[in-house]
C-alpha cells in the first residue's frame, strides 16, 4: 500500500490554499466543488497529496494536540527568518534532539501543528 493523501477539513479554503502555498510551497494540483456547500484541493507535486475540505456545515474544528505535518526545509534559521519576516509566529522551537535533525514548528490557520525540520549532514 501506498499513502495516497491526508485529508484535513479546514475554516476557509481560500486562507489555508494561501497557507499551505506561499508558507509551505507546496503546488496547488487541483481544486473543485465537491457538493452543496463543499469544495476540497488537492496539493503536492508527489505521489502523496494534502487533500483541503472546506464543507461550510461544519462548524467546530479539532485539529488534536498529537497530530502534526512535518515538511524538510533547508535551514531551520532562514526558514524561521522567512516566516517571521512574513509575521508567521513560531509556536515552538527550534528543538534539536538528535545531532542529525532539527525542527521548529508553526501552526497553520486552522491550529494544525507543521513541523519544519532540517535534516543536518
Amino acid at each position: 500500500m501506498n499513502l495516497s493523501w491526508v485529508t484535513l477539513t479546514v475554516k476557509n479554503i481560500d486562507e489555508s490554499l494561501n497557507f499551505y502555498t506561499e508558507v509551505v510551497g507546496l503546488t496547488l494540483a487541483s481544486r473543485r466543488p465537491a457538493g452543496p456547500q463543499m469544495e476540497l484541493a488537492f496539493l503536492g507535486d508527489g505521489e502523496t497529496k494534502l487533500e483541503l475540505v472546506c464543507n461550510q456545515a461544519v462548524t467546530e474544528f479539532d485539529m488534536g494536540q498529537s497530530i502534526s505535518l512535518g515538511f524538510a526545509v533547508a535551514s531551520v534559521d532562514e526558514t524561521m527568518a522567512a516566516l517571521q519576516e512574513k509575521g508567521i509566529a513560531i509556536h515552538s522551537g527550534p528543538f534539536q534532539p538528535a545531532p542529525y535533525i532539527r525542527f521548529f514548528f508553526i501552526t497553520d490557520p486552522n491550529g494544525l501543528k507543521i513541523q519544519l525540520i532540517e535534516h543536518l549532514a
